[in-house]
């Protein structure tokens, strides 16, 4: 895709992060951009601040991990701006902890937004995409984590791991169906988001136990402070993700130490070895 102007972007977490990042850039390519996002007073801020700089924007509370939810996100968008030429399903939530501590609630957390989202997204805007016919592209957001491995985050890492493989089998079911849909899988490094505080968008259903841990701790602490003091600017990753769209380009990887780290583990696969802990330099 290389015609921006007057297409239609929608994008989920989009009121921070690299969502935010996201919208932004579409927006100065030219394009209408829908936000979704859970944290409605964030959402209604980005939007008015978008606004403000004169580009159009449509903002809709919208909780990924429930289908009837997207459904209503992909409906108000139609009905209000016509189409969706492109869909960022780039909502994401993190814990941490062992995998045989950490409780059902933080799997049901972590796997309803982080896969059932993309696959919510996938499911009611492809057949639209499809019916319109033309140019369009979906941009799944999962992780570096989703190609390599590590201690204390076995929910997350899972997640972003089904994340790169339902985005590859997407790929090819869009490639052999002789669809015009592109397809990139968004694999962000330590960037300078507020990921390691998602607990304040934690649904309450799934908040009711007290649960904490040394590897808890460790892990999301040092996600945080790792991510505001290494990590990258969100909109590096816009900027990569425009680049994949215009390129129709599939993997959209960090060129840093999380890409020898994933070598190392494409490695231990090639040879069937055990799992290496290959920690990437960022991180150390």
């Amino acid at each position: 895709m290389q015609d921006f102007k007057d297409k239609v972007a929608v994008v989920t977490g989009a009121a921070s992060g690299i969502g935010r990042a996201l919208a932004q850039r579409f927006a100065e390519a030219g394009m209408k951009v829908v936000l979704a996002d859970v944290e409605v007073g964030a959402l209604e801020a980005v939007s008015a601040e978008l606004g403000a700089q004169g580009f159009e924007t449509l903002a809709i509370p919208t909780d990924v991990s429930r289908e009837a939810e997207v459904r209503n996100l992909a409906d108000r968008t139609l009905d209000e701006l016509g189409a969706v030429d492109i869909l960022c399903n780039n909502a994401g939530v993190f814990t941490g902890g062992l995998a045989w501590q950490s409780p059902h609630q933080d799997y049901e957390w972590l796997i309803d937004v982080n896969v059932w989202g993309v696959v919510h997204g996938v499911r009611v805007f492809v057949p639209i995409m499809l019916g319109q016919g033309s140019e369009a592209h979906i941009v799944n957001t999962a992780s570096m984590a989703g190609l390599t491995n590590g201690p204390f985050t076995a929910i997350y890492t899972m997640t972003k791991h089904a994340v790169v493989g339902y985005s590859e089998a997407l790929y090819h079911d869009l490639t052999s169906s002789g669809a015009n849909i592109g397809v990139s899988v968004l694999c962000p490094e330590l960037v300078d988001t507020r990921i390691a505080d998602a607990r304040r968008n934690r649904p309450q259903d799934l908040a009711g136990f007290d649960f904490s841990s040394p590897e808890r701790e460790l892990a999301e602490e040092s996600l945080r402070t790792l991510a505001s003091s290494k990590g990258v600017d969100p909109t590096v990753l816009a900027d990569r993700a425009l680049e994949a769209i215009r390129d129709n380009r599939f993997y959209v990887l960090s060129d840093d130490g999380w890409r020898r780290s994933c070598e190392t583990r494409l490695e231990d696969i090639r040879l069937a070895r055990n799992p290496t802990l290959a920690i990437p330099s960022e991180v150390e």
